[in-house]
Formats: structure tokens, C-alpha cells, sequence
């Protein structure tokens, strides 16, 4: 099964790049203006063969076009102020991961904003409680604890079981898959580049490429069309990056932080 999936954050306008998600310079780096976001819907949807979201893809037999979904990690407000309208115009649903313990905190959607989001269509999942750095290196029962809380505090705002998440950092590893599973999570996101979808303990694990400020909505739309070459460019960067964060650990995380806030 195939999936070309995109990693979105936030959506700012007129520069004011801490009025949604988390606030830092590196956070910024994957904030896109109100208008080139919808520049890339605009692309993207002309690009896309087929469009969908994760719960019918569960249940596909893997034939046919892979499929485009739009995901946004984080839950910064900009999910229910800009991006859900913006895509709805288009016949986009959307996929908004939560970290739920910034759930009504200034930036951030509150119960109410995640509730109407999913009356209206879109899916709504985890991207875990607390934004936790590392998960790789967490212990089992640390991930498991992070999964169910976060699915749970979504589930009382929703009223319904919320089955799909997404991995903060992309620290993913099939362990952090199995504490999912194990959660009672039957779809996972990652930001690992890549179109093949695996299952792991009955959980579905979807890669994604990642759209930063600086991704021209002409590459959005090669991405979503499945064009080569900048898959393979976003693997190669991402596999580098990916033995630097297993070599340096922490160093690694605090010398990203030093260099985005110079």
C-alpha cells in the first residue's frame, strides 16, 4: 500500500509567525503564509490524482493512484482560524494532529475548535501530550502513558474513540509503533519520506514529506503528483539527519536549537 502524504504545520499571516503553534525560530521554519498556503492547495489539487483521508485508506486493497492526504501536526490555532476553511474550499479534508497539553493555551485550538473540525469532516488525531522529544529513547510504559492520555483527552472533546496519531520530531522506530498499537491506535503518521505504508502490530505507519516555509508550492505539487526527485532528495536529507540524531542524541536537538536561534 501507497500513500504520498504531506507534513504541514501552521498558517500565519502578515508575518507574525509566534500567533500560532509553538513560538522559536525553528518552529517558525515550518510555518507557511496565509497566502502561499493557498498557493499550494491550489497546486497540490491540480497535481493529485486522488484525494482521501487515513480511515478509508485503512480499509483499500492498495490498488489504483496513491492516494494525497494533508496532514498538520501540532495544533497550533491556525488549524480552525485559516487551514480548515482554506482547504474545505477546495474539497480538501484535512488530517490535525493535537498535542493536547497545550488544548485551549494561547496559539492553540481549544476542545470546542478540535470538536467542530471533526463534525466538519476532518480527521483528528494525537501528535502525543506533551510534544515529547525522543520518543525512540523513551521507555515503553513512558510512550504507551503518552498515547493514551492524549487519545483520551481527545476522545471526551470529540465524544468518539480517536484512533490515529503522529510521532513529535519524527522519532520514530517500530517500538514507538508497538506503544501506539498498544494504545489503542490503528493509524500512525511519521516524518520519514517515504510512500510505503507497513503495518505494525495491527497499526497502520504512513511516512510523510515534510513542507517547510522555504518549499515552493511547485514542489507541494510534485510531492502530491509522486514526481522522483524530490522524494529523493527529502530521503537522502532525512536519512543524514536521521544518523546524526542516533549519534548525537540531545547534542544533537540543543545544537539545532543554537543554530535556529542565532
Amino acid at each position: 500500500m501507497r500513500a504520498l502524504s504531506l507534513l504541514y504545520h501552521d498558517v500565519i499571516a502578515d508575518g507574525d509567525w509566534e500567533a500560532s503553534g509553538f513560538h522559536g525560530r525553528a518552529a517558525a521554519s515550518y510555518k507557511l503564509d496565509r497566502r502561499e498556503f493557498a498557493r499550494h492547495v491550489t497546486v497540490i489539487s491540480a497535481a493529485a490524482a486522488r484525494r482521501d483521508i487515513v480511515h478509508r485508506l485503512q480499509k483499500d486493497d492498495g490498488g489504483g493512484s496513491a492516494p494525497v492526504l494533508l496532514t498538520f501536526d501540532d495544533g497550533g490555532a491556525s488549524a480552525y482560524d485559516c487551514v480548515a476553511d482554506l482547504l474545505e474550499r477546495s474539497s480538501w479534508r484535512g488530517h490535525f494532529l493535537i498535542t493536547t497539553d497545550y488544548l485551549g493555551q494561547s496559539g492553540f485550538v481549544t476542545r470546542s475548535q478540535v470538536r467542530e473540525l471533526a463534525g466538519r469532516g476532518h480527521v483528528v488525531g494525537s501528535h502525543s501530550c506533551s510534544h515529547l522529544t525522543r520518543m525512540s529513547a523513551r521507555p515503553t510504559a513512558q510512550l504507551v502513558d503518552e498515547w493514551k492520555r492524549s487519545t483520551g483527552e481527545l476522545a471526551d472533546a470529540l465524544g468518539q474513540s480517536v484512533t490515529v496519531a503522529s510521532v513529535p520530531f519524527g522519532a520514530f522506530s517500530p517500538r514507538v509503533a508497538a506503544a501506539a498499537a498498544a494504545a489503542g491506535i490503528t493509524a500512525l503518521f511519521t516524518s520519514e519520506p517515504t510512500a510505503q505504508c507497513r503495518w505494525v502490530e495491527g497499526c497502520l505507519v504512513l511516512g510523510r514529506y515534510t513542507v517547510r516555509r522555504d518549499t515552493a508550492a511547485a514542489v507541494a505539487g510534485a510531492l502530491a503528483a509522486g514526481a522522483l526527485g524530490p522524494r529523493l532528495r527529502q530521503w537522502w536529507l532525512w536519512n543524514l539527519k536521521k544518523t546524526a540524531k542516533a549519534a548525537l542524541g540531545d547534542v544533537y536537538l540543543a545544537a539545532r536549537h543554537a543554530v535556529y536561534e542565532r
